[in-house]
């Protein structure tokens, strides 16, 4: 079966303006630099990596929020760059995102059942007042929200509520795609398994795909089907998820899921330290070679002269790496 999204060398850089107001020269901050994956139908991609690594502009670019600076997004086989505005709102309804904020993501001037309803009024027009009401308490349901709640506005809800309103949202429409970034990053612990378990639920009653972008590895791990991991705006590693979370390739991957904190007190004391030194260079300055070398344990020569390409480390598990055999 051919993927829904085909991803292809994508990279995204913003002009920033460097050495002066007047006589400054514009430098490119490569936000996202070079990125490829597949994405199956029903199935759940996980993004992770450090915050500055490129994760949201990502997402963004993928739904065309953000322009991409070259590389191809095709959804369905068709590149979303050849779409022109028309083509590109009828698109629109089959590709969603759950943003982080839960409240600044909700207009305070509209109640919770007009943002709800506000895919239905701009894509299926057709529709009565009644079928979108009742369409709307259907959604309301779904996500856990009592219908009596849809006259109220979003500052009288509790943050996870608001952040069920944007999912509600977000799925109205039934939707093939939604990239939920970093969907859960905000709220109280305990209300957190409530909502990523909620998306679960949503992704198996829709048979829809996510993007799920986090820095939590431990809900990435509960969540998704394959792990990509970034940094600096470049793919690392990427594989399915017992597999990648099993036997890490990567000397980032490895520290990343070394930090993770284990609950058993006797093995989280035992578990070896490998915690990344230093802090994550600017994209406006990247490193030659290798972008993670400047902080690896591991790292030569070789990393500083030649860019590790994402080879197949076994089958389904790639890693971009000079050293990732020993």
């Amino acid at each position: 079966m051919s993927p829904l999204l085909q991803v292809r060398d994508l990279k995204v850089h913003f002009p920033v303006r460097t050495g002066g107001i007047l006589f400054g020269d514009y430098t490119p901050l490569k936000a996202v630099d070079g990125i490829s994956f597949d994405l199956a139908a029903g199935e759940t991609l996980g993004v992770v990596g450090e915050s500055g690594c490129g994760k949201s502009t990502l997402g963004r670019a993928v739904l065309r929020l953000v322009a991409a600076t070259s590389g191809s997004v095709a959804w369905l086989g068709r590149d979303m760059a050849a779409l022109d505005d028309a083509a590109l709102k009828a698109q629109r309804r089959e590709m969603q995102i759950v943003f982080q904020d839960p409240l600044a993501s909700l207009d305070p001037r509209m109640t919770a059942g007009d943002i709800i309803a506000e895919p239905l009024n701009n894509f299926r027009k057709g529709l009565s007042s009644a079928q979108v009401k009742a369409q709307v308490q259907e959604m309301m349901e779904q996500v856990g929200l009592l219908p009596g709640m849809v006259n109220r506005y979003p500052h009288e809800f509790s943050g996870g509520q608001c952040q069920r309103i944007g999912i509600a949202r977000a799925m109205i429409l039934k939707p093939k795609l939604v990239v939920c970034d970093e969907p859960v990053s905000a709220l109280d612990v305990s209300i957190r398994a409530q909502v990523i378990n909620l998306l679960m639920d949503l992704q198996k009653a829709l048979g829809l795909s996510m993007l799920f972008i986090s820095h939590d590895l431990a809900v990435v791990r509960h969540i998704s089907h394959r792990v990509m991991v970034l940094y600096l705006g470049r793919v690392m590693e990427l594989a399915a998820r017992d597999s990648l979370y099993a036997t890490p390739r990567h000397p980032y991957t490895q520290a990343l899921l070394a930090a993770v904190p284990i609950p058993d007190p006797d093995i989280e004391r035992a578990k070896p330290r490998l915690a990344v030194k230093g802090d994550i260079p600017s994209p406006l300055s990247p490193p030659s070679g290798c972008v993670f070398r400047t902080r690896c344990p591991k790292a030569t020569a070789v990393c500083a002269e030649i860019v590790p390409p994402l080879e197949a480390a076994a089958p389904g598990h790639e890693v971009a790496c000079h050293h990732w055999r020993g």
